[in-house]
C-alpha cells in the first residue's frame, strides 16, 4: 500500500541523527570485486534537499552518511558555488559544510536557515545564529518574502494520555482509545504538526550582518482542533505558501479527525487573511486531495496539486490553477493522462513539473493555458528544484534531481531556451564507489498481455552479461498498488545489487501502474487478483519463453507490500512456475487487512467495500482472492519479512504466512524487525535484509 501519490515516494523517514555523538563523515569503501554490495549501497552518500540563492548563486543542499558499525546516520548541509571546471569532483567548491537539515536561503546575501535538533538557526559566514524565542520543537518552517513573519510547523497534543487521565497510575503502559486513527504509519496518535504565525525580530551588527533573531507573538491558526496542517505521514512546509506581499498564507488541511479522517482523503487549500484571521476555503468543490499550494511571483496566480475523488489516494494527480483575482479556476494537464509529482513556478507565466510516462520520469514545462513541451529524455527520472532562477526572455536555467536505476540522486544544471534543453552535471556524490562498479544493463521489452495491451517491463541483466550461460531469474512485483517501475534507486529493492548477485530481473509496469494512462492505472482498483495477476505471468511467460540464457528450472517471485500481497497471491496460483518466493510486508489474509489498516479509505477504494457486504460484487471477488484462501496451494518455500511499527499492513501477516507454510510443510523462513516501519531504515538491519534475502534464493534458486 502506497503513500498517496501527490507525496514523494523518496519521503520515508531516514535514520535520525544522533546528536549527542560525533557526527557521521563520508564513509571510504574499497571492494574486493566490481559487483556492487550492501555494505557499498550503506556507504553512499545520499542528496535530498536542494535549495538556490538567486542572489549570490551559491547552492546549498543536504547529504546523509551512515555507519553501519555505529548504526546510525548524519545529515550534513553543503554550500557550494558553482565554478567552471569541467573536472568532475569539481564541478561544485564546497565554502561551507555543517550539521543540519530543511536548508532555505534567508533572503540576505549569503544567510541560510536551517533545523537542527528541532531548533532554528541562521548560518552566516561559517557562523551560527540560533532563533529564540520558540521554545516547541520545530519541524517545518517558511518564511513570508520581506523575512518579518515566519510560519513554524510544531507538533500539538491531541488526546489525553493515560498518565494524563489518572496521576496516581504513572507506570501503566495502556492506552484506552474511543475513535479510529489511534495509530498512523508508525506511530501511537498523540499529537498533530499544525503551523504557527511569529514576527520576526532582527538585529543587525552593520547592514549585512546579522547580530540576532527572536521571534514573537505566537499564534496556531488552528488553536482549539487536533487537525493535521501538513498532514501526517510526509507532509512538510511545502504544504504552505505566501503571497508575495505577505498577507495571506495558503496552508493545506483535512478538517477531519477519528473516523471521519479514516474514511475520507478530502483535503483542502485555506487562504488565512493576517488581518482578519479569517480562512477561505479554495477547494471546497473539490472532494479528494488538494495540497501543496504556490503563488506566483506577482501573486496574480495560486496552483496546488489536486485529486478528483474522495477515498481514492491514487487518483490522478492534476495540476490546477486559480486567477485570485477573479477566481477562475484551470486544469493546466488537463490532456496529460498521468500524475504530476512535483512542480515549480519557472516564472510568472510558466510551470515546471515532472510526470511519469512509459516508466520515466521526465520534466515538462507548461504555460498558465496547458500549453506543454517535455524538456528531458532518455532511462531516468527527474524532479525539478529552484526552478526560478535566471529567467530571460529567451533562456532560463534550474536545477534538478535525477537518477536512474544505475545511480542514485545527484544535482544536475538544466538549461531551457527555445530550441531545447541542455544538461550539466553538478554533483559526483558517489564517484569513488560508481568506478569500482560494474553495473548490470537494463533494457525496456514492450510485451503483448493477455487481453492484446502493450505491457512495458525492464530487464535487468548482470554485469557481464553472457547470452551463453543459463542465469536464474525474478519475477519483481511492484509496490503501490499504484506506484509506477519507473527508473527508481532504491537502497532496499535495488535492482543493480540483485543482478551483482547473478539474477536477471523481469520488472513488468503491469495494470494499475500510472504513466500508461488512466483506464491502465485504475483498472486494479477491485480486482486484485485479476488483470494485474495475468500480466506478472504474461511478463515472465513470454522472457523465458524467448530467451535461451534463462534459466527456466530456476525461477524466483518477489516483491514488497502490494508486491509482498502478489508474492502470496502467486505462490498459490503460480503453476510450479517459480522455485522461490519472498514477500516482504505484504497482506496475507485481505479480510483482515481491511479492518487492521489505520487509512480505511484505502481498504474502501481499493477492495471494493466491506467483506461482510455480502451484496457488493466487487467486494466480494476482492475477498474471494485473499492469498490466505489459497494456502492448499502452496507447494515452494517462501521466505516473509516485516516490520512491526509497520501499521498500514499489520505484522501478524507475516506470522500468519509463515505459520501457515510452516504447517503445510513447506521450507520458510521469517524475518521480523521489531524496530522498523514499512522500510528498513537502520544500517545493520538493512544489512541483514540483504544477507537474508540473497541468502534464501540463492539457496533455492542457485544450490
Amino acid at each position: 500500500m502506497a503513500a498517496t501519490a501527490l507525496l514523494s515516494v523518496s519521503c520515508a523517514k531516514q535514520a535520525n541523527n544522533d546528536t549527542d555523538k560525533q557526527p557521521i563523515t563520508k564513509p571510504q569503501i574499497t571492494l574486493t570485486s566490481d559487483r556492487l554490495t550492501p555494505e557499498a549501497l550503506w556507504a553512499m552518500g545520499r542528496i535530498g534537499s536542494v535549495v538556490h540563492d538567486i542572489e549570490t548563486g551559491w547552492i546549498a543542499y543536504t547529504v546523509s552518511y551512515y555507519s553501519v558499525e555505529e548504526n546510525r546516520s548524519t545529515t550534513w548541509i553543503r554550500i557550494c558555488v558553482e565554478q567552471n571546471d569541467t573536472t568532475s569532483a569539481n564541478r561544485l567548491k564546497v565554502i561551507d559544510e555543517f550539521v543540519g537539515s530543511d536548508p532555505a536561503w534567508f533572503g540576505n546575501s549569503g544567510v541560510l536557515a536551517y533545523l537542527r535538533d528541532g531548533k532554528l538557526f541562521l548560518r552566516q559566514h561559517q557562523k551560527d545564529i540560533q532563533v529564540s524565542g520558540f521554545e516547541q520543537d520545530i519541524e517545518g518552517f517558511l518564511f513570508n518574502p520581506m523575512r518579518d513573519k515566519i510560519l513554524l510547523i510544531s507538533a500539538v497534543k491531541t488526546r489525553q494520555t493515560t498518565a494524563d487521565q489518572y496521576a496516581d497510575l504513572p507506570l501503566a503502559s495502556g492506552q484506552v482509545y474511543n475513535d479510529l486513527m489511534y495509530k498512523h504509519w508508525d506511530e501511537w496518535v498523540e499529537s498533530a504538526p499544525q503551523p504557527f504565525l511569529l514576527n520576526v525580530n532582527l538585529q543587525y551588527k552593520n547592514e549585512m550582518d546579522i547580530r540576532s533573531i527572536r521571534l514573537s507573538d505566537s499564534l496556531n491558526i488552528l488553536e482549539g482542533t487536533a487537525y493535521e496542517s501538513p498532514m501526517r505521514p510526509f507532509g512538510g512546509a511545502e504544504q504552505f505558501a505566501w503571497s508575495p506581499d505577505g498577507k495571506t498564507l495558503a496552508y493545506t488541511c483535512r478538517k477531519k479527525t477519528g473516523l471521519e479522517y479514516a474514511l475520507s482523503t478530502n483535503s483542502d487549500i485555506y487562504l488565512y487573511d493576517l488581518a482578519s484571521r479569517t480562512h477561505t476555503n479554495i477547494t471546497e468543490d473539490n472532494l479528494g486531495y488538494d495540497l501543496n499550494p504556490s503563488f506566483s511571483e506577482d501573486g496574480q496566480y495560486i496552483a496546488w496539486q489536486s485529486m478528483e475523488r474522495d477515498g481514492y489516494e491514487s487518483d490522478e494527480t492534476r495540476l490546477f490553477l486559480m486567477n485570485m483575482a477573479t477566481g477562475e479556476k484551470t486544469f493546466l494537464t488537463k490532456t496529460l493522462n498521468t500524475n504530476v509529482d512535483s512542480y515549480h513556478w519557472r516564472d510568472n507565466g510558466h510551470i515546471v513539473f515532472n510526470a511519469v510516462w512509459h516508466a520515466t520520469e521526465m520534466l515538462y514545462i507548461t504555460d498558465l493555458h496547458g500549453n506543454r513541451r517535455c524538456l528531458t529524455e532518455g532511462q531516468y527520472d527527474y524532479e525539478p528544484i529552484a526552478v526560478r532562477a535566471n529567467v530571460s526572455a529567451d533562456s532560463s536555467y534550474f536545477l534538478c534531481l535525477r537518477h536512474s536505476m544505475c545511480e542514485a540522486n545527484e544535482i544536475y544544471r538544466l538549461e531551457v531556451d527555445c530550441e531545447g534543453s541542455h544538461l550539466t552535471q553538478l554533483t559526483f556524490e558517489n564517484q569513488n564507489i560508481y568506478d569500482q562498479v560494474t553495473m548490470g544493463t537494463v533494457v525496456p521489452r514492450w510485451q503483448t498481455t493477455t487481453d492484446g495491451k502493450q505491457m512495458l517491463t525492464w530487464i535487468i541483466y548482470p554485469p557481464h552479461f553472457d547470452p551463453n550461460r543459463k542465469y536464474p531469474t525474478l519475477l519483481y512485483c511492484e509496490g503501490g498498488p499504484q506506484s509506477p517501475v519507473s527508473q527508481f534507486w532504491s537502497y532496499r529493492w535495488n535492482f543493480m545489487m540483485m543482478a551483482a548477485n547473478d539474477y536477471i530481473i523481469v520488472a513488468p509496469n503491469r495494470r494499475g501502474l500510472p504513466g500508461f494512462g488512466k483506464e491502465w492505472n485504475e483498472e486494479i482498483s477491485g480486482d486484485y487478483g485479476g488483470q494485474c495477476m495475468r500480466d506478472y505471468f504474461t511478463a515472465i511467460d513470454e522472457f523465458t519463453a524467448s530467451e535461451s540464457y534463462v534459466d527456466k528450472d530456476h525461477l524466483g517471485c518477489v516483491g514488497a507490500s502490494f508486491g509482498g500481497f502478489s508474492v502470496y497471491w502467486i505462490a498459490g496460483h503460480h503453476n510450479h512456475r517459480f522455485k522461490a518466493f519472498i514477500a516482504h510486508d505484504g497482506i496475507f489474509n485481505l479480510e483482515m487487512q481491511s479492518l487492521e489498516t489505520e487509512e480505511t479509505w484505502f481498504a474502501n477504494w481499493d477492495m471494493g467495500g466491506a467483506y461482510w457486504d455480502k451484496t457488493n460484487a466487487t467486494a466480494q471477488r476482492t475477498f474471494a482472492n485473499s492469498p490466505h484462501r489459497f494456502v492448499d496451494q502452496w507447494d515452494t518455500p517462501i521466505l516473509c519479512i516485516h516490520g512491526e511499527k509497520d501499521y498500514r499492513i499489520l505484522a501478524n501477516q507475516a506470522m500468519a504466512a509463515f505459520d501457515a507454510a510452516k504447517m503445510r510443510g513447506i521450507p520458510a523462513e521469517l524475518l521480523i524487525f521489531p524496530d522498523e516501519n514499512h522500510w528498513v531504515l537502520k544500517p545493520q538491519n538493512g544489512i541483514l535484509w540483504q544477507r537474508t534475502f540473497f541468502a534464501w534464493l540463492d539457496k533455492w534458486l542457485k544450490e
